[in-house]
């Protein structure tokens, strides 16, 4: 049996019992229902009729299957009378569900259509052959960068050293703009030199002084790039893209066809990743297992796997709910919102109105409404757009998601390694931008497109202009 037939087994065999296991209001059970024909039609289309690589639709797919699918189903199917709280501890509403359900329909419509009707127009473009280009300056740009890198890595370890002493849930002493500027900026130049030593090496076919130098900067920015990116000082959804990403790049075959990439994100966010916040939070010592294996079935007998969707982890659904709750009391935004995160560069003490951003916002009437203890919340994309515009926000926003993913497949179909590699971080980061807030999301991605891709081009077009200069 091909990949693709097992992907779509056992995509249907959980569907089916998810759904046949939902007990709800039947309305609400129908909204699901279209809105997992809707999910599953694009999920077909990406396996089975598309003929490009898309790990857009991928991402996409499996967002939306676990965050507006299976968590929200689990969640409201654990409900009884006397507990009918979300984690956030927003009160369970079917017309709100069904309201949430509709917007959720209406943005998958949308995008789906406008990223069938972009790719059609864009076709010449996608599948245009372009030739790489003889780049005969590119060690000399790779040998600045890692330069740069190094000073960076004397400049910033006091900034490391509270990295690692400070607590997740610690709020950092720095200023927002400057952990953006080291994190998603300069900690990220040296993914962009492997990525550049990968691009030598492929176009290179005999052995110089150059390939032996370029080698120890391989190795000297791997390990630069695992002391700046690690467990200790990032978080999941900011290490995800960049190893799945050097997966990409080194061994294509595990990732390089729409089911490989479909069934690894989908396998590792729907099964892997609850599993392993089972055995992260289990009950019984390491040595109690092994003495006595039972106790390892108990937990997922305890119904553990499903608790773990009833987590903030998985808060995307009902924070629509908050937000179109929220717009019910205090009116649209129009743009307002949307500005915390297109203008992330501005610094708060210059700009002292600046917008929170909308998790915070929804947070905070959370608090305000429910009692609840925790503001800094996610907020998806949908209810990004309906906050800001309504209806039309929310339209708005999936035709401009669907417009860019087709101009980065643009670019994951070129010889450059630079933007082929920001094309498939995209593709993952989507994950994290789609369930939000936009303010995040968007600066996470805007701060290594210029330190992944900006900086190295503008270095390496200052080296040409100043070689050609001199000559």
């Amino acid at each position: 049996m091909s990949l693709r037939n097992i992907f779509i087994v056992v995509y249907l065999l959980l569907s089916s019992i998810l759904f046949a296991s939902f007990t709800c209001d039947v309305y609400v059970w129908l909204s699901f229902f279209i809105s997992f024909i809707i999910i599953t039609l694009i999920t077909y289309y990406n396996i089975f009729i598309e003929a490009e690589y898309s790990p857009f639709i991928a991402a996409y797919v499996v967002f939306n299957y676990l965050f507006f699918l299976l968590a929200p189903i689990i969640q409201i199917g654990s409900f009884t009378e006397t507990n009918n709280r979300f984690a956030t501890r927003m009160i369970y509403d079917i017309g709100l569900t069904l309201q949430t359900n509709g917007l959720i329909i209406l943005f998958n419509l949308i995008f789906f259509s406008s990223y069938l009707f972009f790719k059609k127009k864009y076709r010449n473009k996608i599948t245009k052959i372009v030739a790489p280009k003889n780049e005969k300056n590119l060690p000399l740009t790779i040998l600045i960068l890692f330069v740069i890198s190094v000073a960076v890595l004397y400049f910033s370890m006091d900034f490391m050293m509270d990295e690692f002493s400070r607590p997740n849930w610690l709020k950092s002493t720095y200023s927002v703009f400057e952990l953006l500027v080291q994190k998603k900026v300069l900690f990220m130049i040296p993914l962009a030199i492997i990525v550049l030593c990968y691009q030598f090496y492929k176009n290179q076919s005999k052995i110089t002084n150059n390939t032996l130098i370029l080698f120890f900067i391989l190795l000297g920015s791997f390990l630069l790039l695992l002391w700046f990116k690690n467990p200790l000082t990032e978080k999941r959804n900011a290490l995800g893209p960049i190893y799945i990403a050097l997966i990409f790049l080194f061994y294509p075959k595990l990732l390089n066809t729409n089911v490989k990439i479909m069934s690894f994100l989908f396998f590792a966010m729907i099964l892997l990743f609850p599993l392993f916040q089972i055995f992260t939070h289990i009950d019984y010592s390491f040595e109690a297992i092994i003495n006595k294996p039972s106790l390892l079935s108990k937990e997922f007998t305890d119904a553990k796997f499903a608790t773990t969707f009833n987590t903030l982890n998985y808060d995307a659904f009902s924070n629509i709910s908050a937000t179109i709750e929220y717009v019910s009391k205090n009116g649209f935004a129009y743009g307002y919102q949307l500005l915390s995160g297109l203008l992330f560069f501005v610094p708060r003490a210059i700009w002292s109105s600046k917008p929170i951003s909308t998790g915070e916002l929804v947070g905070d009437f959370i608090i305000e409404q429910y009692d609840f203890n925790f503001k800094n919340l996610s907020n998806p994309l949908v209810s990004e757009g309906y906050i800001n515009f309504g209806i039309f926000g929310v339209i708005l926003l999936s035709l401009i998601l669907a417009f860019f993913m087709v101009r980065l497949l643009i670019w994951l179909n070129r010889p450059d390694q630079l933007k082929r590699i920001i094309a498939f971080y995209f593709a993952i980061h989507l994950l994290f931008l789609l369930r939000g807030d936009f303010t995040n999301g968007y600066a996470y991605f805007i701060g290594t497109l210029i330190g992944v891709l900006i900086i190295p081009k503008i270095i390496h077009k200052i080296i040409n202009f100043a070689l050609k200069k001199e000559q």
